[in-house]
């Protein structure tokens, strides 16, 4: 090693830090041997992936294109405006904001702009599937403003839009969320519409995790029914680990106010970058055809734990996610997620509605087919999916089971090789 090429930072990874390098390589060799379904992962193409690493990395700038308080700004202006642009046109939207770090920032972004401490707000409440950061008790959100929670009914699991109406007539609400993480089915947005303006209230979409379907036409959109749209970029959009805001044009001053100076300083250009890229790779023929596949294999899925006695919440799914009670097949949510692990099926335990387990030890499993219908993984997949998922169940204590599982999920992957891995 030359001391010219140390001090110009020329070292590969592997030498700088192999500690570090080989934690890499074992979490690509883990991405691409086991079954990822977890609702909110997914893969990201190559070129997102490249984007993601750039020198863009290297380059601050505070401020929007041609208002930034930094020189240098000749390519990052354009990468930014071509985001923006991309995205907008993707989604129909009059204005986009693709600087928040992540979609919590976003989220309070929303908040900054149309919402004062202590004033009343209304989500879906954490247990029913919402998110924390729609007024969640343990959340900042649910900590500076007067939060009303609504919830799903207890007969079918569904959003009770007669409870919304009516907390909504009672509490007058300045902001409304609509807006899932575990919930499977499909929001009626225009309903939320009508809520909100019978109250004069902001109505937010949050729809983080179902961004790519409503891209690729497989769900319907909020855009031009709510106020302001926020979503983060990977999930079912396939892009990097970022935000963005879409909003109506007479709010477009107060998000980027918002966005900037009121939470951030410079935005992260090289995830910028990627969502372009990301932007641009939904806007192709081929997307529509991956989010339409996601939900027919969610349903497939479904339909294949049904019959093998699984429960599922709201009986099934209109989106990418599924649900799980397991209850019926006498095993919490918890042990069961670490023996699906065990197996090469990555999910993660989750609470359903009305839980009567705690939190961190609850009933359900939440799963979702983002990450294996990039794959390019199909209904008969899905068939075996949950023939390895009813054996684990049966199984869950019996590790030479478990291990032969995992050797059969990891030789299924090879015949799917992983989007954007080198392995």
């Amino acid at each position: 090693m030359s001391v010219k090429n140390d001090v110009q930072g020329l070292r590969p990874l592997s030498e700088v830090d192999p500690e570090i390098a080989e934690l890499i390589r074992l979490e690509e060799r883990r991405e691409a041997d086991t079954l990822r379904l977890i609702a909110s992962e997914n893969y990201v193409s190559r070129a997102v992936l490249e984007a993601t690493g750039s020198v863009l990395t290297n380059k601050y700038s505070e401020g929007y294109p041609h208002k930034r308080y930094y020189e240098g700004q000749q390519q990052i202006d354009v990468v930014e405006e071509l985001a923006r642009t991309r995205v907008a046109k993707l989604f129909g939207a009059d204005h986009v904001n693709v600087q928040p770090y992540s979609g919590s920032p976003a989220n309070l972004a929303v908040y900054l702009a149309f919402a004062q401490a202590n004033d009343t707000i209304m989500g879906l409440g954490l247990p029913a599937g919402g998110h924390l950061t729609h007024g969640w008790s343990v959340s900042i959100t649910g900590k500076y403003f007067k939060s009303v929670p609504y919830g799903v009914r207890e007969s079918d699991h569904r959003i009770d839009l007669d409870q919304v109406r009516d907390l909504a007539r009672a509490h007058r609400p300045k902001l409304i969320w609509c807006g899932t993480t575990a919930y499977p089915r499909t929001i009626d947005f225009a309903a939320f519409r009508s809520i909100a303006d019978e109250v004069g209230a902001i109505l937010a979409a949050d729809i983080a995790h179902i961004a790519g379907l409503v891209a690729g036409g497989a769900h319907p959109s909020p855009v031009g029914i709510a106020d302001v749209v926020t979503s983060t970029t990977h999930k079912t959009f396939r892009g990097p680990r970022g935000a963005m805001i879409l909003c109506k044009k007479e709010h477009a001053s107060a998000i980027d106010k918002a966005v900037f100076p009121g939470l951030q300083g410079g935005p992260h250009n090289h995830t910028t970058a990627a969502i372009a890229v990301a932007a641009k790779e939904a806007s192709e023929d081929g997307f529509r055809a991956y989010a339409k596949q996601i939900v027919q294999n969610a349903q497939a899925l479904g339909r294949a734990l049904e019959s093998r006695g699984f429960r599922l919440i709201t009986g099934g799914t209109d989106n990418h996610l599924l649900l799980i009670d397991m209850t019926p097949k006498g095993i919490g949510g918890k042990p069961y997620a670490q023996a699906l692990d065990r197996a090469g099926i990555v999910a993660n335990y989750n609470s359903i509605p009305f839980d009567p387990r705690k939190p961190f030890d609850p009933s359900g499993l939440r799963i979702g087919t983002p990450a294996v219908t990039s794959r390019g993984m199909g209904v008969a997949e899905m068939e075996r999916l949950a023939a390895w998922m009813d054996d684990v169940a049966q199984n869950v204590n019996d590790e030479a089971r478990i291990a032969r599982i995992a050797a059969e999920v990891a030789e299924l992957c090879r015949g799917f090789p992983a989007p954007g891995i080198r392995v």
